[in-house]
């Protein structure tokens, strides 16, 4: 299953539909006084919509990665006087000035801190545009709670939903070995610390909840961080058995009983991240194992696609999982 025009450009049209979508909306928000019951448009002028701000943020990213890959879809356009509009430096004050404010140091950590990085990478590739500069102070700010944040965790947190580290630091990590050394060293060596000694993964997954499988993001995220040869070997012993599919739980995707239903639509996610993946570990794996790995990529696919748009409860963020899946090496 590929990127075409025509997937790109509904992709597009469904992110655009949600994007600027105020309500329903979720706030991830401290209240100190009566004064800071505010909607979420005048809380995030830029990341109101979309139900969440984390997801706002990567609706931002599938519109912006679709313009660059399908620039020739009318889409573009859109995409472009939207953007124009919305990546004001009044409005990323004001984003910046909701992280001042007392009790917002956690706002969105990790997971929105690593979609925003990844979507200013991802702006930086608009050379037409200057909306990487007006982003850049944002993921300024992230970037260094993110260094903060790594030297105080001690331990890594496995859950398949948003407070996952591994894949915070997957998307930090691409922006980090553009725009910041230092992050991208700290984020390389907490990593390997962490994950290097695990072996014999059980991966009891999924969650009824999880939109990411716990083992699988961890071992990209080890591809993320370590030479080929080396992820190699860590794989065989954190997977060992992979060539006779097992842990069975990683290949069979996971049911979805409602989808109206905001969490258990995760599990949708759950398939789209899952194929995204095994598509970028499959090339460095050996044969038996690579096979494997494309099958069961394609499998959990083709679960979700259908399911990518229908309900809003996924409809606000699963284009997103769906163009990492797509983009991904097979």
């Amino acid at each position: 299953m590929k990127l075409d025009a025509d997937l790109a450009a509904r992709f597009a049209r469904t992110a655009l539909g949600h994007v600027t979508r105020e309500y329903p909306y979720k706030l991830d928000h401290v209240l100190l006084g009566d004064e800071d019951a505010l909607p979420p448009r005048m809380l995030h002028p830029i990341f109101y919509g979309s139900f969440d701000w984390h997801s706002c943020v990567h609706g931002w990213w599938t519109l912006l990665t679709l313009r660059r890959l399908s620039p020739e879809n009318a889409e573009a356009d859109a995409i472009a006087k939207l953007a124009e509009a919305s990546f004001k430096p009044d409005k990323v004050g004001a984003e910046l000035a909701y992280l001042d404010r007392p009790l917002s140091a956690g706002f969105e950590r990790p997971y929105g801190w690593g979609w925003l990085l990844y979507l200013h990478l991802e702006a930086s590739r608009h050379e037409d545009r200057d909306w990487a500069a007006e982003l850049e102070p944002l993921a300024r700010a992230f970037a260094e709670r993110l260094k903060t944040y790594l030297a105080k965790l001690t331990y890594p947190i496995r859950v398949g939903t948003h407070f996952n580290t591994a894949l915070a630091l997957i998307l930090a990590l691409e922006w980090a070995e553009r725009f910041d050394d230092m992050l991208a060293d700290a984020i390389c060596e907490w990593a390997i610390d962490r994950f290097g000694g695990d072996r014999d993964c059980q991966a009891w997954e999924p969650g009824g909840d999880e939109f990411l499988s716990p083992a699988l993001i961890e071992a990209l995220c080890m591809a993320r961080v370590l030479p080929t040869a080396e992820f190699a070997t860590w794989f065989t012993t954190f997977l060992p058995r992979i060539a006779e599919c097992e842990p069975r739980t990683l290949f069979v995707p996971a049911t979805v009983s409602d989808r109206s239903d905001g969490k258990i639509a995760h599990l949708d996610g759950l398939n789209l991240s899952r194929a995204w993946c095994w598509r970028s570990i499959a090339p460095l794996l050996v044969e038996a194992e690579r096979e494997v790995a494309e099958a069961a990529a394609a499998e959990h696919l083709a679960a979700a696609m259908p399911h990518v748009a229908g309900d809003y409860m996924g409809e606000h963020w699963l284009a997103s999982f769906a163009l990492l899946a797509m983009m991904a090496s097979a």
